[in-house]
């Protein structure tokens, strides 16, 4: 993979997503960083989010019927997506490791890793009136 020339904006993303434990969109990315860089396009916050992506940098967690969520720890962990409020949460528990030798078990291709997003409601919205 090339290396890319170092950019100030790329690196203000990547402050942002680690300080973040809100699992933003590229649109509130955008917002943050248009602060500190008011003549940055969402086009440029869109193309480093997947040039970060694609450098194994960032997660990004992809929910049906919602925006792309962008994430800074990269080690294996899952996700839950709230259906009402649409809120992004980390969930505390272990890696499901094995789960790649259980699915390759029964599948001649390789399995090179898994993806796994738990939905429902979030504590907030369920006690909600």
């Amino acid at each position: 993979m090339a290396a890319h020339k170092y950019s100030r904006q790329r690196e203000s993303i990547i402050k942002y997503l680690s300080a973040s434990k809100e699992h933003p969109t590229a649109d509130m990315v955008y917002d943050s960083i248009r602060e500190e860089y008011p003549n940055i396009s969402l086009g440029t916050v869109y193309r480093n989010l997947a040039l970060l992506h694609e450098e194994g940098r960032i997660l990004k967690i992809e929910a049906p019927g919602q925006p792309d969520r962008f994430d800074y720890n990269v080690d294996p962990h899952y996700h839950f997506v709230c259906r009402k409020c649409g809120r992004v949460i980390d969930l505390p528990i272990d890696s499901l490791g094995n789960i790649d030798e259980i699915a390759g078990a029964r599948f001649d291709g390789e399995i090179q890793g898994h993806y796994c997003l738990f939905y429902g409601l979030c504590p907030d919205c369920m006690y909600r009136s």
